[in-house]
């Protein structure tokens, strides 16, 4: 490995998405952002990472503006350089050109007075997947349908 900010961390199985985690990577912020972040105003949802002209970017995070910087606020869902060196990138190029991997951030934390985010390598459900998902969920449904009716 890359050293300490490149740990390839196997997850818990019970993690809906892929099963490896690459950690500690910083990203670039304002001073408004970075407090926006620390009042609880960053929504991961949709957000994901890409890879373009060996530079990582951190797409659709949504960081709300913060309300006492007025006109000098940022735009809450602009592009975020992650900062990686050479090798991490070369490392992610590799890992994300396989078939269905894409690079989804999972947490943001701050460490030492930065901010961080957690990246994980994911890989699409195949159908198969989605289709026992379904029944799993339609069979949940019939049970707890049929306890609320024998409990009335």
């Amino acid at each position: 490995m890359c050293g300490k900010s490149f740990l390839l961390q196997h997850y818990p199985s019970n993690l809906p998405f892929g099963s490896y985690c690459i950690r500690f990577h910083s990203f670039s912020a304002t001073l408004e952002t970075l407090k926006s972040l620390r009042d609880g105003k960053a929504n991961l949802v949709d957000s994901y990472a890409i890879i373009d002209n060996e530079e990582a970017w951190l797409l659709h995070f949504h960081i709300d503006a913060y309300t006492p910087a007025t006109q000098f606020n940022h735009h809450p869902m602009r592009k975020r350089k992650l900062l990686l060196h050479k090798k991490e990138i070369s490392k992610l190029i590799g890992k994300t050109q396989e078939k269905g991997c894409t690079l989804v951030p999972l947490k943001v934390y701050f460490k030492n007075g930065k901010a961080k985010v957690d990246l994980g390598i994911c890989k699409a459900k195949k159908l198969y997947d989605k289709r026992a998902a379904l029944k799993k969920r339609e069979a949940d449904r019939e049970i707890d349908r049929g306890m609320k009716s024998r409990n009335r």
